[in-house]
């Protein structure tokens, strides 16, 4: 007896298997293979790119932003005052910190930083374990990608607390 092990069938988009996806709100998803799909999501690779090339010039393109934003900080106080006047959310550990302010949300591990603007956000997901003291936020993008932080809490009452600042922040920035 022969025995198909693949079957051939596409998988379902839907809010299931996708967080991010909201119906009525994103254009249709269309019919294909999921490898098909992700290569016309994604932008062009040069064809003599590395993975580890393409992480360095999203890396410089991030790096050549905060320059031109810590100059614009400098000029302008006025902009500071406006920041200040909204609900800010920062929390941190000893490797790793999760903002979130006027301008977006920001990650920061070690050296590195990923700054995620409110109209590039598709959906904010926050994690509190049952047992343990990891506080993670995870940020989908509108592109079916998503990016997730942890920051560990140092008392385990502190979760609850981190979620409702989040959560004011989100009501503030974040249009749904």
């Amino acid at each position: 007896m022969e025995q198909r092990i693949d079957p051939n069938t596409q998988p379902a988009y839907a809010a299931g298997t996708d967080p991010a996806y909201i119906p009525g709100l994103t254009a249709p998803h269309p019919a294909g293979t999921p490898d098909a799909d992700q290569g016309k999501t994604e932008e062009p690779v040069p064809e003599g790119a590395a993975p580890d090339d393409l992480a360095a010039a999203e890396a410089a393109v991030s790096g050549a932003q905060d320059a031109q934003e810590a100059q614009d900080g400098e000029k302008g106080g006025e902009e500071d005052e406006k920041a200040a006047d909204g609900p800010v959310f920062e929390v941190s550990d000893r490797r790793g910190s999760i903002t979130a302010d006027r301008a977006g949300i920001r990650f920061t591990l070690d050296d590195q930083e990923a700054d995620f603007r409110w109209d590039e956000i598709g959906a904010v997901e926050v994690k509190s374990p049952r047992f343990g003291r990891r506080f993670t936020v995870t940020v989908h993008m509108s592109n079916r990608r998503w990016f997730n932080a942890e920051v560990e809490a140092a008392a385990r009452s502190n979760l609850k607390e981190w979620a409702e600042e989040l959560d004011v922040v989100l009501d503030a920035y974040f249009e749904e």
